[in-house]
């Protein structure tokens, strides 16, 4: 008798982890999703069917394949949007920055990148919550022997007023440790109009030195355009409004992966003329986090 009771507890149990497990394959059915296999393999559709040994998908080009679960390394839930022509397009690496000015747009919680800078220009920005994030920098002189090392601190807050509309207050923090001399920096205000991939922005800041403040803003207007899955088109613009001949501008281009971007560009100040061209800018973006 209670060989028979312990058989239909067991029973119980086993109908009902067979029922959840079918509950959470059909949850799924009709979802996008991004399949990384172990032996390298890569595919994004919408799954049609799904049980405890397998997930079938539905590859636009292709038709339906089946992945063994036991062969799956990640998979991830997508915007359907993101995919055009059978090809994901992936999160934008460096969303919240253009060459050098960042824009309105959040970092998002628990995402951050680390950013490098004609080699000894170092940037390390984290998402503490989805409005708030901090960052910091060096370039560090003491690799050359050098006992002052330029520093500074990146706070910056965002937050959406509109479809497609952000605003951010920011500021960089600088300073040189193993100097006796005050702090410099900047402090702003940004709008941007768009998404990750296809932005505007348009920023207000003034900057100080020691405990004297600037009389005259910098201005700034940036814009990102992606051209493709890895390809973006940037551009940067500084002025000092009522200064003839003052500011400087950055063009080129940035390619990306899902784990590294790298800028290309050349930068000028707008005072000079001739057959100056401009000063190489290359910079190397890695995310990390979420």
């Amino acid at each position: 008798m209670r060989g028979k009771i312990v058989a239909l507890i067991l029973l119980g149990f086993s109908i009902c982890f067979l029922t959840v497990g079918e509950a959470v394959g059909q949850d799924r059915i009709g979802e996008t999703v991004r399949i990384e296999t172990v032996d390298g393999n890569l595919f994004v559709g919408q799954i049609v069917d799904e049980d405890d040994q397998k997930v079938v998908l539905k590859v636009e080009g292709i038709g339906e394949i089946a992945v063994e679960k036991s062969n799956i390394r990640n998979l991830r839930v997508i915007d359907s949007a993101r995919v055009q022509n059978g090809n994901y397009w992936y999160e934008n690496t460096q969303g919240t920055r253009y060459f050098f000015a960042p824009n309105a747009l959040s970092l998002g919680k628990g995402k951050g990148y680390y950013q490098n800078v004609w080699i000894f220009f170092n940037n390390v920005n984290y998402g503490i919550t989805d409005r708030v994030s901090i960052g910091g920098g060096i370039v560090p002189m003491f690799l050359l022997g050098v006992s002052e090392t330029p520093a500074w601190l990146l706070p910056k807050v965002s937050f959406p007023v509109a479809d497609n509309v952000h605003l951010a207050a920011g500021a960089m923090l600088g300073g040189v440790i193993g100097s006796g001399s005050g702090g410099a920096g900047l402090l702003y205000g940004s709008a941007t109009y768009g998404d990750r991939d296809r932005n505007l922005s348009a920023g207000l800041g003034y900057g100080y030195a020691g405990r004297d403040w600037s009389n005259t803003p910098l201005v700034n207007v940036s814009g990102m355009y992606r051209t493709s899955r890895s390809l973006y088109l940037l551009g940067e613009l500084y002025f000092l409004p009522g200064i003839e001949g003052s500011g400087a501008a950055i063009g080129g281009l940035r390619w990306s992966t899902e784990r590294v971007a790298v800028d290309f560009g050349l930068g000028r100040p707008l005072s000079l003329a001739g057959g100056f061209i401009g000063l190489p800018w290359v910079g190397v973006s890695i995310p990390f986090g979420n």
